[in-house]
């Protein structure tokens, strides 16, 4: 090998030495910037601890957990990468894996998004420039709103969240599940009545205030108060006439008179 081809050689170290300077350089800048970007999401949100958004791999699962998606997801696809990528024929297969943890990042970034009051085109800017959209959702005037409809999959036992870390709030919007049919209000509530409805009087109780009696049903009499009387009870009713074309019976025979008084019985 002569001289010329040492000094090729060494230019080409060189300039491989420079490239990866200068990739270390941008990955620290990159990893400084989306850590204070994280954290500042992770303050609106109301997460406690400004470390969480300074860990690697952690603060990523803790975006996913604001992001109504189970964080185990960011664990399961970093280790089907390196598994994958050890074996030749199924590297393909760690591809595909990267491309859908980046397919649920986005996801998870729509429904940041949302409840940082962004419409959900919102999500084109974090896929083309991710460290752009945690910049302006980090330092704009938006506040969090946890109170956005559940997840279309929330209720799937795979990606939908169900962790429950210290520090970190859950949100109410997948936490909180509507009641469903088929089932009364909880103890202690007691639903409002119906403009118009009246209650039935309870037998034994007096009609409240304001409720007219019900039909069929008497108030008891109160101390010192004579009760109406019933039909049938109290004061005899008068004959009811015979009805039309029914014989009519004959007149009662006089009662006899009375024997004479004997004059010899002194007087009572």
């Amino acid at each position: 090998m002569d001289n010329g081809d040492l000094y090729g050689l060494g230019a080409f170290y060189a300039m491989m030495a420079i490239f990866g300077v200068v990739i270390f350089v941008f990955s620290v800048v990159g990893y400084v910037l989306g850590s204070l970007f994280m954290m500042k999401i992770f303050e609106k949100a109301g997460v406690q601890g400004k470390w969480r958004a300074w860990v690697p791999v952690y603060n990523t699962m803790i975006f996913f957990k604001l992001g109504d998606m189970s964080p185990w997801l960011v664990l399961y696809g970093i280790g089907g990468i390196i598994l994958l990528s050890w074996i030749p024929i199924l590297g393909f297969i760690g591809s595909l894996v990267g491309v859908a943890i980046g397919v649920l990042s986005a996801m998870a970034a729509w429904r940041v998004g949302l409840k940082l009051q962004k419409e959900a085109a919102w999500v084109i800017l974090y896929v083309l420039l991710g460290i752009v959209w945690l910049g302006i959702n980090a330092f704009d005037k938006s506040r969090w709103n946890p109170n956005i409809a559940p997840a279309s999959w929330a209720g799937n036992n795979f990606l939908g969240d169900r962790t429950v870390w210290d520090g970190v709030p859950v949100q109410p919007s997948a936490g909180v599940a509507p009641a469903a049919p088929g089932y009364g209000a909880p103890q202690g509530y007691a639903a409002p009545a119906p403009q118009g409805y009246q209650p039935p009087a309870q037998p034994g109780y007096p009609a409240q205030p304001g409720y007219p009696a019900q039909p069929g049903y008497s108030a008891p009499a109160q101390p010192g108060q004579q009760p109406p009387a019933q039909p049938g009870y109290g004061a005899p009713q008068p004959p009811v006439p015979p009805a039309p074309g029914a014989p009519t019976p004959p007149p009662a025979p006089p009662a006899p008179p009375a024997p004479p008084a004997d004059p010899n019985q002194p007087p009572a």
